[in-house]
């Protein structure tokens, strides 16, 4: 990809970039809708990602090409930015904004982006250009940031430039990734731990579903409110900052306290799912697929039923993976409503798992999925 995006950026600006970086996309293995209720994640970056080829230009503009999206734009450099539209390039624009909070930018930039995550698909592309952006601007210019302080400049970009109310899991994970290894982050607290990921004889398999996530980003803020209304009505009785500081136990406690049975169903899955990612954590550290294969197909059903964020084309997929005989565990991954499931394969099943899913999602859906097989990746990097 590097030389291609080098050749690609040489016939767009007529010159050789400067520097080229790489940041991954992300799946969450378990734990979803946890992120923005202070819980646990188990997020891993995979080898799909975005590129970046740059060099200063002297003419006091930023231009955003990308070989994925038709919509260019040529930006004059200023102190401060607003959204413009839907375009792509509001992602890296937001992150030249939050830059300027706190450093002057010298010169022009002459951008090219190249990415093969699937756009919409909830392997957080978003956050790998937010991602990519930072840290090339920051590195190419000496500023002083390290990769904690990337994270939270990219997820402020998202949450009050592109106006998303995600959690920080996005971001933390394409920055932070390791290969081979999973990450156990507290998104309260950011305290996390690196833990070994030894699929064995398993691969991690992508599934797109190929459905657009029109939805994805109104219900996503939907489900924030519903979850910080559970938050209001159990601050009656006991002092929360957040949903995941609850135990199981302690939640059915109190849980009488939401009066609004769609409410309560948001709220017992937040509380469940970070169980299960304390859980599915001491699995893969005891090298126990098979239960985190169960804890996998129990976090999608929880999505289903209480947090209801699969839909038709998710559940396709997870139902066929539970009747597959080599996957050991299924579910969806990201927001939901499309995108993408996470399942775990058996080597050597690929070719004919591709084929019979292939198979039977068409002939529910009407079209077929796309299928990759990943590896876990590394974060955020100078290529």
């Amino acid at each position: 990809m590097k030389s291609e995006l080098s050749n690609k950026f040489f016939d767009t600006y007529g010159q050789q970039p400067a520097a080229t970086y790489f940041t991954p996309g992300r799946v969450n293995l378990i734990g979803e809708h946890i992120d923005y209720n202070g819980g646990l994640v188990l997020p891993c970056a995979i080898t799909l990602g975005t590129w970046l080829c740059l060099a200063p230009n002297n003419d006091q503009v930023i231009r955003f090409k990308s070989m994925n999206f038709p919509e260019e734009a040529v930006i004059p450099l200023k102190s401060a930015y607003e959204k413009e539209g839907t375009g792509w390039y509001n992602y890296p624009l937001g992150v030249f904004n939050e830059i300027l909070k706190n450093f002057q930018i010298p010169v022009g930039f002459d951008l090219l982006y190249a990415g093969n995550i699937p756009v919409g698909s909830g392997l957080s592309s978003s956050a790998s250009i937010e991602v990519v952006t930072a840290y090339a601007i920051t590195a190419y210019l000496g500023l002083d940031y390290d990769r904690l302080a990337l994270v939270k400049l990219a997820q402020k970009v998202e949450n009050e430039f592109i106006g998303v109310n995600s959690g920080i899991m996005d971001q933390f994970a394409v920055a932070f990734g390791e290969k081979d290894k999973a990450i156990v982050l507290n998104c309260d607290t950011l305290k996390y731990k690196i833990v070994d990921c030894n699929l064995g004889d398993h691969v991690l398999t992508i599934i797109n579903t190929n459905k657009p996530r029109e939805l994805a980003e109104s219900k996503y803020n939907e489900r924030v409110a519903e979850c910080q209304a559970a938050l209001q009505a159990l601050n009656q009785e006991i002092t929360l900052n957040n949903l995941c500081e609850l135990t199981a136990d302690k939640f059915a406690l109190h849980s009488h306290l939401i009066k609004d049975e769609t409410i309560l169903k948001r709220a017992t899955h937040v509380i469940k799912e970070n169980d299960r990612v304390n859980l599915a954590a001491k699995a893969l550290n005891n090298g126990d697929l098979d239960e985190f294969g169960r804890l996998m197909y129990a976090s999608h059903q929880s999505l289903k039923d209480l947090y209801e964020v699969t839909g038709k084309e998710l559940d396709t997929v997870v139902e066929f993976c539970a009747a597959y005989p080599e996957v050991t565990g299924a579910r969806m991954t990201g927001a939901g409503f499309g995108g993408c499931a996470i399942a775990l394969l058996k080597k050597d099943a690929e070719a004919d798992f591709r084929e019979k899913l292939t198979a039977y999602y068409t002939e529910h859906i009407g079209y077929a999925p796309t299928i990759y097989i990943s590896e876990i990746g590394n974060g955020a990097t100078t290529i």
